[in-house]
């Protein structure tokens, strides 16, 4: 166990959106498990000072990922403190629920920038870090509704989708160069994004679901833990959502 923890001491992460939620869940506990965390934030910086105060392994860095120019910002920070990125996972997100034909140019750009064009920019700039070690992991935070689709999120799930085919297109041309992609796509889980529905929306979507509950933010944790840990699958979208969607 110690052995590992030491092991892990010399990886460098970089966490997108880590203020909050799933990205804050990874944080925490990659640190724990001895991984040295550069969690990035945009608007939240009262969550990410007191998230860098509970270990020393966590670095905070502010960056708007949507723009190419700060994702530049963000990775050569990394590389001149840390010399390297080991894992890049591209977690940043927003989403907004109403009808399609409501939908302004304004709301499309903001998530299709936020969701899927950080992937990229971050994704791209990192890369060339990435493939000059010939070693790397890429984790892209996803969606079941970019697996199926959402009914009043459909530029969340076009963004989601978006990030899926990036995932395996980019694991096939960057695996020649020890560089693994694949993309999580989580179920419903506890986080900020589903504050609005009630207790009985709750109620009637755990029914729907084959084991009954609403999933946590620290089943992603676990399962990008086995992403990093992993050395031989890539390419693929892993979706922890209880047997809600199975496909």
């Amino acid at each position: 166990m110690e052995e590992r923890r030491e092991k892990n001491m010399s990886k460098t992460i970089i966490i997108t959106g880590a203020s909050k939620g799933i990205g804050k869940e990874m944080a925490q506990n990659l640190a724990k498990d001895g991984y040295q965390i550069i969690a990035n934030y945009n608007k939240s910086e009262k969550e990410a000072i007191e998230l860098q105060k509970q270990n020393k392994n966590i670095d905070i860095f502010r960056a708007d990922v949507s723009k190419r120019e700060e994702c530049q910002k963000l990775v050569k920070y990394a590389i001149e403190k840390y010399k390297k990125i080991d894992v890049l996972i591209n977690n940043a997100g927003i989403s907004k629920a109403g009808l399609f034909t409501d939908l302004n140019d304004t709301e499309w750009e903001e998530i299709i920038k936020t969701n899927l064009f950080s992937a990229f920019y971050m994704s791209q700039e990192t890369l060339k870090y990435m493939i000059k070690e010939k070693d790397g992991c890429i984790i892209n935070i996803s969606s079941v509704w970019g697996l199926v689709g959402a009914s009043c999120e459909v530029a969340y799930s076009i963004s989601k989708a978006g990030i899926d085919g990036m995932t395996k297109g980019l694991a096939k041309e960057v695996g020649p160069s020890n560089i693994r992609v694949n993309s999580i796509a989580p179920g419903m889980i506890e986080t900020e994004m589903i504050s609005d529905l009630t207790e009985e929306d709750k109620k009637q979507i755990k029914e729907e679901i084959p084991l009954r509950k609403i999933g946590k933010p620290v089943d992603i944790y676990k399962t990008a833990k086995w992403l990093i840990e992993d050395e031989y699958t890539t390419g693929q979208i892993i979706s922890p959502n209880g047997g809600w969607i199975i496909i």
